[in-house]
């Protein structure tokens, strides 16, 4: 292993990027609360579902059953059975197949636009620009902090080729 990877992830990282995603879905929720209860309970399935989605496809990673910078490679073995870690390396990720991914952004964003036409509220303003914040320049900070340690990566992970600006 190339000095410098993890092969499990600090506790105190796993905790930031976990704070990460709950604190967009929270705040999406908030947003999207302002258009009624069932626009929150279907947004906040839909990022349960997003969040098994990545759990799934945990078990082809190297980190199945460990402590990966998100945590989700021991969760993941306790839900799922192994795969194969070859299929991740195979795997081509494209901007297509990460567009769920961007739908917990706009969900609440499309919704925040919608309240403030109808009326506007600064709370909501400053919950969009909040999220807006955390969904784009949050996540480029977490992959900066994680990827760079990321065993995986080194394997081989086609997220990390679709995100990474070396062409």
């Amino acid at each position: 292993m190339k000095k410098g990877c993890y092969e499990n992830y600090p506790l105190w990282m796993v905790i930031l990027t976990n704070i990460h995603p709950i604190s967009i879905y929270i705040l999406g929720a908030f947003i999207l609360s302002g258009l009624g209860i069932i626009f929150t309970v279907l947004y906040l399935l839909f990022c349960l579902c997003m969040e098994i989605r990545l759990l799934k496809s945990c078990v082809n990673c190297h980190y199945y059953g460990m402590t990966c910078a998100f945590g989700k490679g021991r969760l993941s073995a306790l839900l799922f059975k192994r795969g194969d870690p070859d299929l991740f390396y195979q795997e081509n990720i494209t901007w297509y197949a990460v567009l769920p991914d961007f739908l917990v952004l706009l969900f609440p964003l499309a919704g925040g636009i919608i309240l403030i036409i109808s009326s506007f509220n600064r709370i909501t303003l400053l919950l969009i620009i909040s999220i807006l914040i955390l969904s784009l320049a949050g996540n480029a900070f977490i992959r900066s902090l994680t990827c760079k340690y990321c065993r995986q990566r080194e394997l081989g992970c086609s997220a990390f080729e679709l995100f990474s600006d070396n062409e």
